[in-house]
């Protein structure tokens, strides 16, 4: 291949660094030593041209990753603000129907006055000439009293009650506006991140493609020795619990599904979506993004994880996978691959967490 083959890889590269918003720090695998390029392909694209679109590949998949989290937590929180506007519509329609009662009885109730001639109870009890009646009337006299004040009390409190359920539905409805239009964001940049990538893979031939997924290899293995090196897996005997044992099955019974972003099964998965799930099947429902899972769940030590629990990957916790034993995970790497298993170390740890601590 010529000189003009290799500008356009350049160009290629310099494209993509112009459409993709680099505040977001890469994952940050070890970088694999070169392969020598031989003598009769020098003129073709080197390795350290592929070096380049593997770490800017790594770059827009990862920023992806974080733009699929904040696609998932909105559409997790846009379900439960609808949730919670059904609920209160339900409240609303309740508490109309109990003020409409109220309204009616203390109607008749007016109207019942009123046709004894608008005369008092207090005055027609005085105007009795029997102590009996005026004993009996006295009491009806405190009793009525009584009733009124408390029909009066319970619609102020209805009233009171259905202008709360009001605001509260129009919180939650500027909420759940909020969170739509954040997914639609979210959605926008994952597609603009996604697109870029295949882009720039597009740009190379088939050997091209075979020797980038063999640095990319390189590059996990490099980094999976480097951890066990340090000699953690020495430390790490953890067991299973019965509910981690569930949890890892069904992630094993998704390996080779595609992965897809936003989705959690069953024939599709995104990392988070698979981890999630997995714990659901167990019996123990976790929160729904890669973050929140680090957030919410417990954190223990590497040393004293145990199949089931949680790997979190880089700073920004925009990565998970599960830990199923032997220095291994299973998860869902990045859109174009499938459910796979890897190493634990194979990329940056941020923490361990346990759903079932």
């Amino acid at each position: 291949m010529g000189t003009g083959r290799r500008s356009l890889i350049t160009v290629a590269v310099t494209v993509v660094c112009a459409v993709t918003v680099l505040a977001a720090p890469g994952t940050a695998f070890a970088s694999p030593t070169p392969s020598p390029t031989p003598s009769s392909t020098a003129a073709a694209v080197t390795n350290k041209d592929l070096e380049a679109v593997r770490k800017k590949l790594d770059r827009l998949y990862h920023d992806a990753a974080v733009a699929t989290d904040a696609y998932n937590l909105a559409e997790e929180k846009a379900e439960e603000q609808s949730t919670e506007l059904v609920s209160l519509a339900k409240k609303i329609v309740k508490g109309q129907k109990k003020l409409d009662d109220l309204k009616e009885r203390a109607g008749a109730a007016a109207a019942a006055q009123y046709r004894s001639g608008g005369l008092p109870d207090e005055a027609r009890l005085m105007l009795s000439d029997d102590p009996q009646e005026f004993l009996d009337g006295a009491g009806r006299v405190i009793q009525g009293e009584r009733a009124t004040k408390g029909l009066l009390g319970e619609m102020t409190r209805t009233q009171e009650d259905l202008e709360l359920y009001a605001k509260d539905a129009s919180d939650r409805w500027e909420k759940l506006e909020s969170n739509r239009k954040a997914k639609a964001k979210a959605k926008k940049k994952i597609k603009k991140q996604i697109a870029a990538a295949e882009k720039l893979e597009s740009e190379l031939e088939a050997e091209e493609k075979e020797r980038l997924a063999e640095l990319e290899r390189q590059a996990a293995q490099q980094a999976q020795t480097q951890w066990l090196d340090s000699g953690i897996l020495d430390e790490i005997n953890g067991k299973a619990s019965a509910q981690g044992k569930e949890a890892v099955a069904y992630a094993t019974a998704q390996l080779g599904k595609p992965y897809e972003w936003g989705a959690e099964g069953p024939d599709t998965f995104d990392c988070s979506g698979l981890t999630s799930q997995a714990w659901a099947s167990a019996g123990r429902g976790i929160p729904r993004t890669s973050q929140e899972q680090w957030k919410q769940l417990k954190r223990i030590d590497i040393k004293d994880m145990r199949p089931g629990d949680l790997v979190i990957y880089n700073d920004d916790a925009s990565h998970v996978g599960m830990y199923v034993g032997d220095g291994a995970i299973i998860h869902a790497p990045r859109p174009g691959r499938v459910v796979t298993l890897a190493g634990a170390g194979s990329m940056p740890i941020l923490a361990v967490v346990r759903p079932d601590a």
